[in-house]
C-alpha cells in the first residue's frame, strides 16, 4: 500500500495594523512502494536464442535476469557473451538448482525460459515448480505425451506453465488467417524453406496442419491416394500436404496455399532472426506468472 506523508508548516501573515490568524500550509507526497522485477532464467542461455533472449529481457520493463544456465561457456558472464559493454555479473552454470534456490528467497515472481530439448523439459518444469517458479517452455517437437503429463503436474500444483510450439506473433498470425480460409476452401498446401538442414517437416508446417485437421474439411480430394514423393509429404489424414525447400541464402519462410475455382489465396510468414521471437517471449513471461495451469500456444494470449 502507497504511503501517504503530510507535512504542515505554520504560516502567519502581518500587516501593519492587523495580524491575520494562523493558516496551515499542507503538502501531500506520495511514496509509491518499490515495485519487484519478475526474476528470468534462461535455460539455454548460450544458444543464439538464449542470448537473444537475455538482451530482450534486460531491456524489457518490469523483469530482469536473474540467471543463466548452459552446459557451454560455464563461468563466463552472460552479459559479455552477449556483447554488452557492461558485464550483468551473472555468470552462465550448469546448475538449475542452485539459481532456483538462491532467487526463490527474493519472494519475488520468477520464470525459467526453457530452450533446452525435449527429453529434459519435464524435468526442468518440475524443478522450477518446487521452487515456487512458472515456466516458459519453447522446445520445438515436445511429445503430446510430454505436454499431458506437464499438464497433469502443473494443474496439481496450481504453477504456470506456457508451452509454446512458436513464440513468432507473424506465425500465429498467419495459423490464424489459415484456419479461417480453410472453411471457403477445398485444396490446400504448405510450402517451407530453410537455409539449413533440419528436422522437417518444421513444427510451423506441423501447427498448421494440426490447426486445419479436424475442421470436417477434406482437401486435395483429387490427389487423396497420390503417394508419389513429389508430391510432398501427407500430414494427417485429411489431405494436407507440405513441401520443404533447403538452399543456402533463403530465410526461413512457410507459405500456405488455398486455391478455389479461378482464383488462388496464398498466405506467406518469413523470419529473418530470432529477434522476431523477442515481443513474444515477453508476453509469454508477463502472462505465464498470472496461470495456475498449463497453457499450450501463445495465441490463447493474443
Amino acid at each position: 500500500m502507497a504511503a501517504l506523508r503530510i507535512q504542515i508548516h505554520p504560516t502567519t501573515h502581518h500587516t501593519h495594523s492587523h495580524p491575520k490568524p494562523y493558516i496551515p500550509s499542507v503538502s501531500c507526497s506520495i511514496q509509491q512502494p518499490p515495485q519487484n522485477n519478475i526474476k528470468v532464467v534462461i535455460n539455454g542461455a548460450a544458444k543464439e536464442i538464449g542470448m537473444a533472449a537475455v538482451l530482450a529481457v534486460t531491456k524489457a520493463r518490469g523483469m530482469e535476469v536473474a540467471g543463466a544456465i548452459d552446459s557451454h561457456l560455464v563461468g563466463q558472464d552472460i552479459g559479455k557473451v552477449c556483447g554488452m559493454e557492461e558485464a550483468l555479473e551473472i555468470p552462465i552454470i550448469n546448475d538449475l538448482t542452485m539459481v532456483l534456490g538462491s532467487i526463490s528467497q527474493s519472494k519475488a515472481a520468477s520464470v525459467v525460459v526453457d530452450f533446452t530439448d525435449p527429453s529434459t523439459v519435464y524435468d526442468n518444469v518440475k524443478q522450477a515448480t518446487a521452487f515456487g517458479t512458472n515456466s516458459v517452455v519453447y522446445v520445438p517437437r515436445i511429445k503430446p505425451e510430454t505436454v499431458a503429463a506437464l499438464s497433469t503436474f502443473c494443474e496439481k500444483a496450481s504453477m504456470g506453465c506456457l508451452v509454446a510450439p512458436t513464440l513468432s506473433i507473424g506465425s500465429i498470425l498467419l495459423q490464424q488467417a489459415a484456419i479461417s480460409a480453410s472453411f471457403h476452401y477445398n485444396n490446400v498446401e504448405i510450402v517451407e524453406s530453410k537455409a539449413n538442414t533440419g528436422a522437417f517437416p518444421s513444427q510451423d508446417s506441423v501447427q498448421i496442419a494440426n490447426n486445419l485437421s479436424n475442421l470436417g474439411q477434406l482437401y486435395n480430394r483429387d490427389d487423396l491416394e497420390t503417394n508419389i514423393p513429389a508430391r510432398g509429404q501427407r500430414l494427417g489424414e485429411d489431405g494436407i500436404r507440405v513441401h520443404s525447400l533447403v538452399l543456402p541464402g533463403l530465410v526461413s519462410s512457410t507459405s500456405v496455399y488455398f486455391s478455389g475455382p479461378g482464383e488462388v489465396y496464398s498466405l506467406k510468414h518469413d523470419i529473418t532472426n530470432v529477434e522476431c521471437l523477442m515481443p513474444g517471449l515477453i508476453l509469454a513471461i508477463r502472462k505465464v506468472v498470472r496461470l495456475k495451469n498449463l497453457v499450450y500456444g501463445l495465441e490463447k494470449f493474443l
